[in-house]
């Protein structure tokens, strides 16, 4: 007899292709491409997994299915943005099927950069350098299952695999020393990292979230990503990964109000100068010039930045 509970479930489909075009009257068209997850969980779906009760299981095919019929249905505007897509699908699963308590929803995009010819943007054609991800999650809830009368919405955004690199106004000096520490300061440096950040928006209801400007605040992230990382002198005081961290995410929280707090993870992508004094060269400290990149091991600074309670929008 078993006697082993389910303590947390979801399923559904993962790896969802979404491609959304929009024709305007003028010629001028545009493109949505998104890989999309979307999990549905419910208690009653406990029976699935227990007795293999298939009964209120809605097939991942037809969550497949969902995410196809909705990108033709919605309105472009709803679709295009995928914050505001990624709510839809999630509030269409929980209010459709009364026995689901919750469904998650994950986008990723790598949008395409219109083509320009002659200083002007072509109307339909695009390309894809090898650029940051965009993403989304979405997760709407039921308060009062299974009644769909409330429901609680919280998204994060963010990107990942934006790659940086700047080869001086960065260093890593002062730092603990003991018998098994070897690496010696580095008051200057080439400092190069693949950006992951994420941000969590304050509001929790989906009315409000929909009024939100998630393509400004994407761009300002991602603009204050690369502005602190090259320009910002808050970032040179010591200029270690941490400290340019901590600017990039508090120009976040200060320009835009609608984000509850923000998450970076940074590895350190190091590049060692190549010491040449076997060759009778010098390319050591302020003498060095070439470089040997080392992708493995790497350093892996994390964060979590929030505002002071008092100060949320």
């Amino acid at each position: 007899m078993e006697n082993s509970i389910i303590k947390s479930q979801a399923y559904g489909k993962n790896l969802v292709r979404v491609v959304r075009v929009v024709r305007h009257a003028d010629g001028w068209q545009e493109i949505a491409d998104y890989t999309v997850c979307c999990l549905l969980s419910g208690k009653e779906f406990d029976s699935s997994y227990t007795k293999g009760d298939n009964k209120l299981v809605v097939a991942t095919d037809s969550q497949k299915n969902t995410v196809f019929y909705l990108a033709k249905t919605l309105p472009a505007e709803k679709v295009m943005t995928p914050e505001l897509f990624a709510a839809e699908i999630a509030s269409f699963m929980v209010n459709k099927y009364a026995h689901v308590t919750s469904c998650q929803v994950k986008i990723i995009t790598k949008p395409w950069e219109r083509m320009r010819f002659d200083n002007k943007s072509h109307p339909h054609s695009f390309f894809r350098e090898g650029k940051e991800a965009r993403w989304t999650e979405a997760v709407v809830c039921k308060t009062n299952p299974p009644s769909a009368s409330s429901l609680s919405t919280s998204l994060v955004s963010g990107f990942y695999d934006l790659e940086v690199l700047k080869t001086t106004n960065s260093s890593f000096v002062d730092f603990w020393r003991d018998e098994l520490a070897t690496l010696p300061d580095m008051p200057d440096r080439v400092l190069s990292t693949k950006v992951l950040c994420q941000w969590k928006y304050v509001a929790s209801d989906l009315a409000t979230l929909q009024q939100l400007p998630f393509d400004a605040i994407y761009a300002g992230a991602k603009r204050n990503t690369l502005d602190a990382f090259a320009n910002d002198p808050r970032a040179w005081v010591h200029a270690s990964v941490q400290s340019t961290l901590y600017v990039m995410a508090d120009r976040i929280l200060n320009e835009f109000a609608a984000v509850d707090d923000v998450y970076y993870a940074l590895p350190n992508i190091h590049y060692f100068p190549f010491d040449m004094s076997k060759f009778g060269l010098k390319n050591l400290q302020q003498d060095a010039e070439v470089y040997m990149p080392l992708a493995d091991p790497s350093g892996h600074i994390t964060a979590t930045i929030s505002r002071p309670a008092k100060g949320k929008f």
